[in-house]
Parts: structure tokens; sequence; C-alpha cells
């Protein structure tokens, strides 16, 4: 693993990101996740305090630096296709957030990105995860009682009246890790909807029970846990996923975060060499095929990629 980067470098990459429209962020755990994107043309607006980040009307982030977050740049391939992120990492023992399990309320929400919401109360869902509290926020009388009338309940457990409604409420979904926060405004989709071109939330109970901080297909070295991600424009697929022309630009940009932030190991397969430390198996296949799709794409062979 590659020495703990200075601070200086560390935000210099996120700023970087942040001014860049074309990132997408994500906070969370398996199973939870909040994501924030903005398009080219969206207002911004600055956040009112000293924290890196910024506000539209459809969601904000804002972020701490710590002396311990290390980012990680990593590409994972599958058949067909692939996928690229850079993890944001603080190690294992700084990592932890209150790992609630029944829905509590917290007050108002001092630290909101935007001073409007500084008075509106904070609820945790109580997900019970180990480096995210998974949030919600209100000011709507309604919304507050039904809120208040679920407390010191798991979220969704069959008795507690918040899990039926949350969905219809659409209160703020506020993600909170040590690395900062992602806040989404934007409804939540209902039955057969999907999620908006814009900030957005996943809560997938299914995931959640399986404990993981991360997928297993994430190469995510010993000791650190991931609280959030940025996911810089993928050179054949747009924010949704959908498949575009490859773009050796946006391709060659990220081959740098990779060569800066990536795993040396993994970096020594792709380039067809042994690596210097053992290296998961898993990983290294998946490299593999990241790297094989790759070349067929700078030769021009990109009929078969899959978003």
């Amino acid at each position: 693993m590659p020495p703990t980067p200075a601070p200086a470098e560390v935000e210099a990459l996120l700023r970087a990101a942040l001014n860049d429209a074309g990132t997408a962020w994500s906070l969370g755990s398996f199973g939870a996740i909040a994501e924030f994107l903005r398009d080219a043309d969206e207002p911004v607006r600055p956040l009112p305090d000293a924290r890196m980040g910024l506000a539209t009307d459809r969601g904000a982030i804002a972020l701490t630096l710590s002396p311990s977050l290390r980012p990680v740049a990593y590409e994972t391939g599958f058949s067909g296709g692939y996928n690229h992120s850079v993890a944001l990492c603080l190690p294992d023992s700084a990592c932890a957030m209150s790992g609630r399990t029944i829905v509590t309320e917290l007050g108002p929400d001092r630290e909101a990105a935007r001073e409007q919401d500084r008075a509106a109360i904070l609820f945790d869902l109580g997900l019970g995860l180990r480096a995210v509290d998974a949030c919600v926020r209100t000011s709507d009388p309604d919304v507050l009682a039904c809120l208040r009338s679920g407390v010191g309940k798991p979220a969704f457990a069959t008795d507690n009246p918040i899990g039926p409604r949350l969905v219809a409420m659409s209160p703020h979904r506020i993600f909170c890790a040590r690395i900062g926060r992602i806040e989404v405004f934007a409804p939540i989709p209902g039955p057969g909807e999907i999620s908006p071109e814009g900030p957005h939330t996943h809560v997938l109970p299914k995931l959640l029970r399986a404990g993981r901080t991360h997928a297993a297909t994430t190469p995510i070295p010993d000791g650190f846990v991931p609280c959030g991600g940025l996911h810089p424009p993928h050179p054949y697929k747009d924010g949704m996923g959908r498949r575009i022309p490859f773009d050796p630009t946006r391709h060659a940009a990220f081959q740098s975060l990779l060569e800066r932030w990536g795993d040396p190991g993994l970096l020594a397969i792709k380039r067809g060499l042994a690596p210097l430390e053992p290296v998961s198996p898993r990983h290294a296949q998946s490299v593999r095929r990241a790297a094989d799709l790759q070349a067929r794409f700078l030769r021009g062979e990109d009929g078969d990629a899959q978003a």
C-alpha cells in the first residue's frame, strides 16, 4: 500500500472533483447509500461555512477533510463491462458512527448544508451501520408527528408507522459519515418508479442484512473502510449508466487517478507484471477483465460492452 498522502493533495483531489459537474458522489454502506450529482448548467450555491461542498435545489454535499482520509482508485471488471471509482476510506479504527439500531430524534440539524434547513429536526433511522448514520429531516408538523411516533423502534419493524409512510412523506434524507454528509431533497420514488436523474438514496434491507461495509468485488485495503466515493465520468456510460460512444479523454483522465491512487499490486497486474505482494485472485481477475476491455476500446472495438 502506498504511503499516507499529504492532506493538501487529498484536498486538491476533492476540490477538483467538486468543480466537475460530471463527477458523481456517494456516501454510505453496503445496502444504504446516498448519491449526489448535478447537471452542468444547474445553479449551485457554496456552503455557508468552512466545509468543502455545494448545494443545489435537489441536494447538497458537505465534506470534512481528515488527516487519515485515504482515496483508493479502482476498476472492477465483469463479463462484458467494467466500473470505476475512487473510494474515500478511513482506518477501521476511525470510521465508526453512532451505530444506532432504533429510530432516534436528534434535534435541530445544526450541521445542515443550507442555513434554511438548520432548524428542521433530524432523525436517525437506526439502520445499525458502522460507517454511516442514515437520517431523515423535516419541519413539516405531520411528518414530525409520524417520525416521533416511531421513535424507539427499528424503522422498518412491522409495528413502526414510519416504514409504510416513508415514501409518501419523502422527508429530506441525510447520510452522515466522518468524512461529511450528502443531503437529498428530491422526493423518494414510489413503487414502480425509477430514481431521478439527480441526488437520490437507496436503502435495500436484503443487502443490509449482510452486514458488510462494501461489496466483495471492491478492492479496499485491509484495515480501511470506504465511507464514500467519487465517481468521475465513465468512458462508455453516462451519469445514468446508459451506453455512450467510448471517450478516450475520459479513459485517460481516470488512468491518471488510478496511477496516483490505485493499489500498486493491482496496477502491476494491469500492466502484465507480477505484484510485489499477494493480491486477491478475485480482484486480480477483475482488473484483467477491465484491462482487456479497455484495450479493445482503444483499438476501436467497442461494440460488446455492457453498461
